[in-house]
């Protein structure tokens, strides 16, 4: 049996991630009480079933025991967290004019979502964490569509750039700056194109710079890979960061994505790009 809890921050898309996993055949349950997930998995008729858990339920703290519990069992349990920054929380509240679950008598917005990240801080380091800042929902769709063909024992290797100029993912384990390359941004037939096109790629080959920091990362990489195994981890999330999100990071991911995958499970994520992709 596979169980999936989603959990996360009021605002962050989990109703989209539970979307999603319906569409996908999952037994889904919203807003269940920690202390009746083992009920609620001991009587489901599905071998797949999804919970969302959030601050709204009922003895959410009970939940990392539960996990455990269930893990010991021999229960394929896996967590998703859903999180974002707070401005991006303050922006979705306010353009859709909804009221925080947290939000009462002489609390504002924004202590109500500090609030709501000190309750599940036990919750957010149970599995995989997903920033959902400045995501459109499609990119999250599909972010979530790709975590759910796993295997139960499996790594998932995703390599993720960004754009320092939006901040550092929320979701990643390890952070690589790459600003320190030669920037194709000013190079005026580079500047259109993203890190994907072949003119950037046969430019940032010929430095000697670039392909340094290919060697010593791949390296440090294939060093403590399967040192992260051990660990029973199922996601690692590299981000690859410049100042743009649209050439060094995407090469490089995409580099490293390609040398990596005749061995792991890899997946590739472009944060700059996918703000620029159509809702």
């Amino acid at each position: 049996m596979q169980v999936i809890l989603v959990s996360g921050l009021s605002g962050s898309g989990k109703s989209i991630a539970l979307h999603v996993l319906e569409d996908a055949g999952y037994y889904c349950v919203d807003n269940l009480p920690g202390t009746l997930l083992a009920q609620v998995v001991e009587l489901a008729k599905s071998d797949r079933l999804a919970v969302s858990v959030d601050a709204r339920s009922v003895a959410v703290g009970e939940l990392p025991a539960a996990v455990a519990r269930m893990r010991k069992a021999g229960i394929d349990c896996r967590v998703l967290y859903l999180e974002a920054g707070t401005p991006t929380l303050l922006r979705r509240f306010s353009e859709t004019r909804r009221s925080h679950p947290l939000t009462g008598s002489g609390v504002t917005l924004a202590e109500a979502i500090e609030e709501e990240r000190k309750l599940l801080a036990g919750v957010a380091e149970l599995g995989h964490r997903i920033d959902t800042s400045g995501l459109q929902p499609r990119a999250l769709q599909n972010w979530i569509r790709d975590l759910l063909g796993l295997q139960s024992g499996s790594l998932t290797l995703l390599f993720q750039s960004f754009a320092y100029r939006d901040g550092v993912p929320l979701d990643a384990d390890w952070v690589l700056d790459c600003r320190m390359l030669p920037n194709p941004h000013y190079q005026p037939k580079l500047r259109r194109l993203t890190g994907r096109d072949k003119p950037v790629a046969d430019f940032l080959l010929k430095d000697k710079t670039a392909q340094r920091w290919m060697k010593d990362v791949h390296a440090l990489l294939a060093r403590w890979l399967p040192e992260i195994v051990q660990e029973n981890r199922s996601y690692v999330t590299v981000a690859i960061g410049c100042t743009g999100g649209r050439h060094r990071s995407v090469f490089l991911a995409e580099r490293l994505a390609a040398a990596f995958r005749p061995g792991w499970r890899v997946l590739v994520r472009h944060r700059g790009l996918a703000r620029e992709e159509p809702k």
